[in-house]
């Protein structure tokens, strides 16, 4: 049995462990309620922006743009949004897992690039063999904003319109709730009307309405298709940054719940030894006595 100076010590470290994880769901829980808060303002301005476009679509024709042609995909870059920080469960490792299957389900695609988003993710990808991006995203995830999404599907669109990508892809996980985040896998170039209409809904009945539009279908489709692609980004990255904050917190209360067995247990041992101690020196008090007596 340890003595009860290690059993001592094992209680300060496991109470230390027990307070940082207490904090870190604490932090985790005020970072979560302005993560959704933006999750949940977000959806509605992506159905409806998916509901004009959809409603465009409708009614362009023969109308096409560059941003909506389809190509054989030989040469893709891969999106992939992991945690800034670990210490969240399995939130990053499904992460790089999904996107390690995503590849692996396309023998086809001759050249891959990544795009990681989030610390995690660069310092992941980084050690493997498929080439990063000209830019990475790294601890873009504590202070996210719109801009920041802009900027990668400015990137993607570039990339796609100057014929060196012939599509994109993004791996991300989305949130529904404390205890629930689902890895998600789509495609973000090209676009496609089936996708842009799965968004909008019921969108459908809104296109059969005549709308008179100025100056004219194709560049209405010309403006709108960027900024749906744009705010497609900024969803799913805000839905990841607010999964990571509900996987850290759900990881961090079980952390406590767990430190508070061990130290459960690990009183009961140091009490128990404590009493087999004193009840040790006090049958050689005893027996020492009887033989003086």
């Amino acid at each position: 049995m340890a003595s009860l100076i290690d059993i001592r010590r094992r209680l300060r470290s496991v109470k230390s462990t027990q307070q940082i994880t207490k904090a870190m769901k604490m932090v985790a829980a005020a970072k979560l309620r302005r993560a959704q808060d933006r999750v949940i303002g977000a959806r509605p301005y992506a159905k409806r922006i998916a509901e004009a476009l959809a409603a465009v679509m409708a009614r362009s024709g023969g109308v096409s743009d560059p941003l909506l042609e389809s190509r054989e995909e030989k040469r893709v870059i891969v999106v992939i949004a992991a945690g800034d920080r670990g210490l969240c469960g399995a939130f990053n490792t499904n992460i790089h897992r999904a996107a390690a299957h995503l590849i692996g389900q396309h023998p086809e695609w001759a050249e891959v690039r990544v795009l990681p988003v989030g610390k995690k993710a660069v310092e992941f990808w980084r050690r493997r063999k498929y080439p990063l991006t000209e830019k990475t995203y790294s601890g873009i995830f504590a202070d996210l904003k719109y801009a920041q999404a802009k900027e990668v599907a400015a990137f993607l669109s570039a990339e796609f319109l100057a014929d060196r990508i012939d599509a994109a892809y993004i791996v991300v996980t989305e949130f529904r709730s404390i205890l629930s985040q689902v890895v998600r896998t789509g495609k973000l170039l090209p676009l496609s009307p089936e996708a842009v209409a799965a968004v909008a809904g019921e969108a459908a009945e809104g296109a059969r309405i005549d709308y008179l539009t100025e100056p004219d279908l194709p560049a209405i489709l010309g403006w709108l298709l960027p900024r749906y692609l744009e705010f497609t980004v900024y969803r799913a990255l805000a839905e990841s940054a607010a999964a990571e904050m509900g996987a850290r917190m759900t990881a961090m209360d079980a952390a406590s719940k767990n430190a508070g067995e061990m130290i459960d247990d690990l009183t009961l041992t140091y009490n128990r030894a404590r009493q087999a101690r004193i009840t040790k020196e006090l049958i050689e008090i005893v027996s020492g006595a009887a033989a003086l007596g």
